[in-house]
């Protein structure tokens, strides 16, 4: 599929959905994002949905100006995949004892480990830069300053909501492990403090969304959430590669003689500086992966339709992006209002997952088709490996 170019915005909006699907509060908030001075332009994924300022599945190059809630409250939450040496008739047939001792080793929800864990004793762990991460934490915005210590024990935590660790297989029967998640509290609490600052300042004071709030470049509000915002990148990227190393370490033990491929690990949530058109920008992709020429990256479904990895095509006109999952359809309040637990399970079955009523709001009715979204984006990606859930845990 091509883009279709909708109207209404000083820059150009290229959107690879079907107008006539999306829903018109998404437009206008497209429409707003476009309108704004600093804009160069603005790429819709397939998977678009509404949004707090901006939508989730935007991609917005911004001219040395960049608004926080275009890359969300979770910095940094992405993907990482790991693809395994072990064939799906090797698992263990006792999957929930598996699933148990996951869930030991990567505390879910609002659960964190006891102590800060120690890259270290991490098997073939890369530690040198560790010190001088914890050290950058002290220049960070005042405000998260006291809160270091639960920063230290939610590092290699899963959280809650969407974010979820996996165990799949693809196509031809290779184990992979999957998991999504952020940047934990710590990134939440620098985006709010900083997205509430951008309100403050007088340039957004007209704005037709005060979310839409922007820092611009040579002021010392934009230097102060780029050094916020590049460090909760990073701890993200650490967080999901910290628990990736203790499931790694778990399937060890079940599974003697395993081995893992390199990790293909991908944001979805931040900021990246880039240059389209001659012209350098800030790109912030809220709930968009990169997908340069030859670039991996992960398109998730929901916890029962499978997951998509796959290589980019570098399609500048969408900023070198793609979809980040299959984007929701049903706000958490309607879906625990429309599905019972029994059609939580019906949809579900064949996955060793939790079937109670916590976990009702990510049923996989809640979300739109996979199978549509990657059709909308064949010029964006190509598909690489399709993988089915096996194992699925959530927090």
């Amino acid at each position: 599929m091509t883009y279709n170019e909708v109207m209404g915005g000083r820059a150009p909006i290229r959107m690879w959905a079907d107008p006539a699907e999306v829903e018109p509060n998404v437009v206008q908030q497209l429409r707003n994002v476009s309108n704004l001075p600093w804009v160069h332009g603005v790429a819709v994924m397939p998977d678009v949905h509404h949004g707090k300022g901006a939508t989730v599945g935007s991609v917005i190059a911004m001219r040395d100006a960049v608004s926080p809630a275009a890359v969300g409250v979770d910095i940094g939450c992405g993907m990482t995949a790991v693809k395994t040496s072990c064939k799906v008739d090797s698992l263990p047939d006792n999957l929930a004892y598996l699933r148990s001792k996951l869930e030991q080793a990567v505390p879910v929800g609002f659960g964190h480990h006891k102590r800060p864990v120690d890259p270290t004793r991490l098997h073939g762990f890369k530690t040198a830069d560790w010190a001088e991460f914890w050290k950058d934490f002290d220049g960070l915005a005042s405000s998260v300053r006291p809160k270091r210590e639960r920063a230290e024990v939610q590092m290699g935590t899963l959280g809650g909501g969407n974010h979820f660790l996996e165990v799949c297989a693809d196509d031809e029967g290779v184990v992979w492990v999957v998991l999504h998640s952020g940047s934990r509290n710590i990134g939440k609490e620098l985006a709010e403090h900083h997205i509430e600052e951008a309100r403050r300042l007088p340039h957004n004071q007209d704005l037709p969304d005060r979310d839409l709030a922007v820092f611009v470049g040579g002021t010392p509000q934009m230097d102060a959430y780029r050094r916020d915002l590049f460090w909760a990148q990073d701890y993200a990227r650490r967080n999901r590669a910290v628990m990736m190393a203790l499931v790694c370490d778990v399937l060890r033990r079940h599974l003697p003689g395993i081995t893992f491929e390199q990790p293909i690990s991908c944001h979805h949530n931040y900021v990246a500086e880039e240059r389209y058109d001659d012209v350098d920008v800030l790109v912030t992709r809220k709930g968009a992966i990169r997908a340069g020429s030859g670039e991996f990256g992960i398109i998730p479904g929901s916890m029962a339709t499978g997951t998509y990895i796959v290589k980019g095509l570098g399609n500048a006109a969408a900023f070198n992006s793609a979809s980040h999952g299959a984007g929701r359809r049903m706000s958490r309040n309607k879906a625990k209002k429309t599905f019972t637990l029994e059609d939580f399970k019906a949809q579900t079955m064949g996955v060793e997952c939790r079937k109670d009523t916590g976990v009702i709001d990510e049923i996989p009715a809640a979300y739109k088709d996979i199978e549509s979204v990657m059709a909308a984006q064949t010029d964006l990606v190509q598909v690489v490996a399709h993988l089915r859930q096996i194992i699925c845990i959530k927090g």
